[in-house]
């Protein structure tokens, strides 16, 4: 499959608001980022040797963005027979995570603290993934920006140069706006079909917990829309 064209894979789909970061996030750093943390080899030639980093061949899971982790430390806990990737810029975020991971004793996960396009066009091997999950992006709501957001047509067509045959994707928002968007994005998007177990939108799938930014959202009055597809 072609890659995306350079001046859409450089676009970057955030902005890094880091906050304050405590000194336990940067302990976590000192202490925990040999076990738990990639860094992006930019010399490097081939993609990245996943069972040599986790120690086995298991189905891996990618989870771009992902917060304060709250969502990939139960992912890890309760599918401990997969293995998890989890891909965050900002940096408070990873600390926290990696403090958590590290509290519960959990080792099927390794993070990132990079942006995903470049953890995919050169860590991750071709059809090496078995979902994708990617849940409240920055919707980047005004309409000027709304070329920003990360669900776009070429970045769908990348995730699935990475997703083997019949792996997953599950995007889900808490703005009607860009579900829509996602919507006519995936409608058009040749290498992904609805996963007909989980067609509704409306119903959240058993594995996506219900995250602090989805409760956020609620307490403002917001939907929230799950999409689960298939590779094809």
């Amino acid at each position: 499959m072609d890659e995306p064209a350079s001046h859409e894979r450089r676009i970057r789909s955030f902005v890094l608001r880091q906050g304050r970061f405590t000194p336990a996030q940067q302990r976590a750093f000192d202490e925990h980022w040999t076990r738990y943390g990639i860094d992006v080899d930019p010399a490097a030639t081939a993609p990245r040797d996943l069972d040599a980093l986790f120690g086995r061949h298991a189905p891996r899971v990618l989870e771009v963005g992902f917060g304060n982790g709250e969502q990939l430390l139960h992912s890890a806990r309760a599918e401990p027979a997969r293995d998890f990737i989890g891909v965050e810029v900002h940096r408070p975020g990873v600390g926290r995570l990696m403090n958590a991971l590290a509290d519960a004793g959990v080792d099927n996960v390794r993070l990132y603290n990079h942006d995903a396009v470049e953890v995919l066009e050169r860590e991750i091997a071709p059809a090496s993934l078995a979902e994708v999950r990617i849940y409240f992006p920055d919707p980047w709501h005004k309409k000027r920006h709304n070329k920003r957001r990360l669900v776009q047509p070429a970045f769908l067509a990348l995730l699935a140069s990475r997703v083997q045959a019949g792996g997953r994707l599950h995007l889900a928002t808490d703005w009607a706006d860009y579900a829509e968007h996602m919507r006519d994005v995936l409608a058009a998007a040749p290498d992904w079909r609805v996963d007909a177990g989980h067609a509704d939108p409306a119903v959240r799938p058993p594995w996506r917990i219900e995250t602090h930014f989805e409760r956020r959202g609620l307490r403002l009055g917001h939907g929230v829309w799950d999409f689960v597809h298939v590779r094809t």
